[in-house]
């Protein structure tokens, strides 16, 4: 990727670029060389999370890199048995030393986990660490419109980001138009669908008529929505394939075609019952 990645301003008026790279699964042994094989195929912003048990391994990749900070954008997320307004704290201090980091540049809730009802308190915390500069932005994971309009019920501050399950056979509709309301960016996880869509008809013709993998052509139609995407591999080549789809654009019809594959298809848990 010789040209810098398209961004996205936040509501903040901060940059996202719009292709990241999510090391979820990845164990941390792993972590440190795929995210040097990411970085060296011109990813810039990196995705983890507190549960994925690799932060100390993404530390390592980036301070290895000799990228300078402010040109790297550094994502992780509060796991669930951390939630409440101190364990927020406590939990943010501990990803941010495995990172070796003195900020981030998103922290998420991971999930709302509805039952336990603590994200507001989470939120009251994480407003603490954007006021004190170590967060640079603020936003959630797997909120559903309920859990959105409740945090916002409570705070003025609009989370930056919501990044949900997104891909062509789950496309969010409703909770897309509510952070087009809202001013929030929809980024998504498992944009793949950890494969289960790459072999639907209408993608491999597109694919073959552009010379581009499926795979390549689901990230391309994230990027015409407007969506952050952060695909995930281990694997050196495909960390560059997902890289390189800013050479094509699909047409109305092409994205019309894919629209038509939406199927409520869910790969992960259900926002409204894991607790």
């Amino acid at each position: 990727m010789s040209t810098p990645l398209p961004t996205i301003t936040l509501n903040n008026g901060i940059e996202i670029p719009q292709l990241g790279f999510g090391v979820f699964q990845v164990p941390d042994a792993e972590t440190t060389a795929a995210v040097a094989s990411a970085l060296e195929a011109g990813y810039r912003s990196i995705d983890t999370a507190a549960i994925y048990g690799n932060e100390a391994g993404v530390g390592q990749a980036l301070a290895e890199s000799g990228i300078a900070r402010e040109d790297l954008f550094v994502t992780t997320k509060l796991w669930n048995a951390d939630q409440g307004h101190d364990a927020t704290l406590k939990a943010f201090d501990a990803s941010l030393a495995k990172l070796g980091l003195d900020h981030v540049d998103l922290y998420l809730i991971h999930w709302p986990t509805p039952a336990r009802d603590l994200y507001r308190e989470s939120w009251r915390a994480i407003e603490t660490l954007v006021a004190d500069g170590r967060v640079r932005a603020a936003g959630v994971s797997n909120f559903q419109p309920a859990h959105l309009r409740r945090l916002l019920d409570d705070s003025a501050l609009v989370p930056a980001v919501n990044q949900i399950e997104l891909h062509p056979g789950l496309q969010q509709a409703e909770l897309r138009a509510l952070h087009a309301e809202l001013g929030i960016v929809t980024e998504a996880w498992s944009p793949l669908a950890q494969g289960a869509v790459l072999g639907e008809p209408a993608l491999t013709a597109i694919a073959a008529r552009h010379g581009k993998s499926p795979a390549q052509v689901v990230l391309r139609w994230h990027l015409q929505l407007g969506n952050v995407v952060i695909p995930k591999s281990v694997t050196p080549a495909r960390i560059r394939e997902n890289a390189d789809v800013f050479d094509f654009a699909l047409g109305d019809d092409e994205m019309a075609a894919i629209a038509a594959l939406d199927r409520g298809l869910r790969t992960g848990p259900d926002p409204d019952t894991l607790n």
